[in-house]
């Protein structure tokens, strides 16, 4: 097992890998026209804030790879329970121009209420995004419920904009250079369907070059698992099987859970996707998601991880 940090593409390339993945979408499903324009919009605003992000110096943490390498041993993921500094006024730009494109999309006065919270200061845009980063639910739809805003909606947007910043945040901390290194056995060790870097669960699973790589649904971290058993409860045998469409392609399928009841899509792909393409693949395969949630299988909670951390002072 070990964990995949992906080789950078530049904008053009991902814009270019885009396009052509949502023309191939559109030929297949031209129904999907309207999901296909929105995401068209939301994909640019966030690639466009992932070239921001990576002009711009990171945040410095006090994370050595050994005290990493101790939380993932216990299998805590890096990022739980640490204070990350949000650099929100480089993000607050696309937060806010997200809300306005999903307004325009079809969330209408849903999307504007959450752009007013923000502009009038009844929504903290920092406390949001850091909620969205440690991955917490429970906060943010305390909040929204609170101030009378669509929970689902305010994540989706809150996650969207936070999704850049930590998906550079996880290829700095995972970029080992030496493979003897205690992080680079700790990463090699993991063993969980969780991210490793953030605690998000997979959105799917990208097959490629004869190895599976999980893929983070947050900050599309890529990491392999034994096909063996669930991601979700590690559980085998009998009850974990696969359910494929009736006359569908054999380059997609979907993992099930008899135990908890999971799912996880699965795909053969010539690569993997790069950041943010990872919702592409997930619009891709939405008749998987279909199928599987027809026979009563769906995605579990997020896991929440004890805010105490190892020392490594």
């Amino acid at each position: 097992m070990s964990y995949l940090v992906l080789a950078s593409s530049t904008r053009e390339a991902r814009l270019e890998t885009a396009a052509a993945r949502w023309d191939a979408i559109l030929t297949q499903r031209p129904d999907l026209a309207p999901a296909v324009a929105l995401q068209r919009r939301l994909v640019g605003l966030v690639i466009d804030l992932t070239e921001t992000v990576a002009r711009n110096r990171l945040p410095r943490l006090s994370l050595p790879p050994k005290y990493l390498a101790t939380k993932l041993e216990r299998g805590v993921p890096a990022l739980a329970g640490e204070p990350v500094p949000i650099p929100v006024a480089l993000i607050l730009p696309t937060l806010r121009r997200l809300c306005t494109e999903l307004a325009a999309g079809g969330a209408g006065e849903a999307a504007d209420r959450i752009l007013a919270a923000i502009d009038l200061g009844q929504l903290d845009a920092g406390s949001l995004l850091t909620a969205s980063l440690t991955r917490d639910q429970i906060a943010i739809r305390t909040g929204a419920v609170h101030r009378g805003l669509a929970p689902d909606l305010l994540w989706l947007v809150a996650e969207l904009a936070a999704s850049p910043f930590v998906h550079a945040l996880q290829h700095t901390l995972f970029t080992v250079n030496s493979e003897s290194s205690p992080l680079s056995a700790a990463l090699a060790a993991w063993n969980h369907g969780y991210c490793p870097a953030c605690g998000s669960w997979p959105a799917l699973v990208e097959a490629a070059g004869g190895r599976r790589a999980l893929r983070c649904s947050f900050c599309a971290g890529a990491w392999d698992l034994p096909a063996d058993a669930c991601a979700y409860c590690r559980k085998g045998g009998t009850g974990f099987g696969t359910l494929t469409l009736p006359g569908a392609r054999t380059d997609r399928w979907v993992e099930t859970c008899a135990a908890c009841r999971g799912y996880l899509k699965t795909v053969d792909v010539e690569e993997l996707s790069p950041f943010p393409l990872l919702a592409i693949a997930d619009l891709e395969t939405m008749d998987l998601d279909m199928t599987a949630m027809e026979r009563g299988y769906g995605r579990p909670a997020l896991k929440e991880f004890a805010r105490a951390a190892p020392s490594h002072r």
